[in-house]
């Protein structure tokens, strides 16, 4: 077993130790800053939690992969150069192209997956075999590395209140957005390498057919819904449960104070809407998953060289009997 084999068969096993040792340095952190008032253990706080389970899950990721070409130096480069690239690309664009509207969402949505997909295409340059259950891992490399590096962006923001450092602001942000990441961006992106891979199989270029189109579009329409989630939750419950002082407050451009059963509410539709969002986007990685390996067996019969004939003067007899040719005079 080579190098490459060895790691993939401590990834199978081996995300849950990366996981488990993470979250245990993680809390230690917190737990000796807050004992000690010590500002300087904030980086590694904002670091830890925001790259612990992305990392985790990277490593899961790789374990499942069929390439030999899937090595840890292309799969690191996807996480930090991907995830860069496709953090600033986003930002970039989202600051020129995007005003606040309902539409907003849907915008973001389209802008994140559509940069995602160019930074997996730019980190997957040179890959040659390319089977659709690599395709989701490379994906799911590249969009852990955008909530890893975002994550670390939200946390920092959390951390600066009005009143202060607000180390608590920090955790609470940190585990909402850990125990959310394996079914945000990593799963979108995963989607939509499987997709790419798959219709750029045999080809020397990476190859934007219908179907990824339409996967980037189906991707951009579960991001939309996930981030507007809380605010159709909103609506949804002022449609059901709204009274008229509500509305009144609503058409003078305030937005009312929820009473108690319209919370609970509103909490069960968000986090119910975001469950449906999940599974959603969990069976359609399932069905990449579950169909990749036929494919990818295609892929090596496609992909395999035939040995040359032999020379006609050196064929074996037609019926294996007899005595052996003799070679032709040159």
């Amino acid at each position: 077993m080579g190098v490459g084999g060895v790691v993939r068969a401590v990834g199978a096993r081996g995300w849950v130790r990366v996981l488990g040792s993470g979250l245990a340095l993680w809390v230690a952190s917190v737990l000796v800053t807050a004992l000690t008032d010590n500002s300087n253990l904030l980086p590694t706080i904002v670091l830890l939690g925001s790259f612990v389970v992305p990392a985790a899950f990277v490593v899961w990721a790789y374990a499942h992969g069929t390439s030999a070409e899937i090595t840890v130096p292309r799969l690191f480069r996807a996480f930090v150069v991907g995830g860069v690239l496709g953090l600033l690309g986003a930002s970039v664009l989202e600051t020129y192209l995007l005003h606040p509207s309902p539409w907003m969402y849907v915008g973001v949505g389209l802008i994140e997956e559509a940069v995602k997909l160019a930074a997996l295409i730019y980190v997957a340059l040179g890959v040659r075999m390319r089977t659709t259950r690599d395709g989701l891992v490379l994906g799911a490399t590249v969009g852990f590395g955008f909530a890893a590096f975002e994550s670390a962006g939200y946390a920092l923001n959390a951390l600066f209140t009005v009143h202060g450092l607000s180390l608590w602001a920090l955790v609470e942000t940190e585990i909402l957005r850990g125990v959310l990441t394996p079914v945000g961006h990593g799963l979108w992106t995963a989607i939509l390498g499987g997709v790419l891979f798959s219709a750029s199989r045999g080809r020397r270029r990476f190859r934007i057919s219908w179907l990824v189109v339409l996967a980037w579009l189906g991707v951009s329409v579960l991001h939309a819904l996930w981030d507007s989630m809380h605010g159709i939750a909103i609506a949804v419950t002022l449609r059901l449960t709204g009274d008229a002082w509500q509305y009144g407050l609503i058409d003078r451009g305030y937005l009312p104070e929820a009473t108690s059963e319209q919370g609970h509410l509103i909490a069960v539709l968000d986090w119910g809407g975001l469950f449906a969002i999940s599974l959603v986007g969990l069976g359609w990685l399932r069905a990449l998953a579950r169909r990749s390996p036929s494919d990818d067996d295609g892929e090596s019969e496609a992909t395999s060289v035939a040995p040359p004939p032999l020379p006609a003067s050196v064929q074996p007899p037609l019926f294996g009997t007899g005595a052996p040719p003799r070679p032709s005079n040159p």
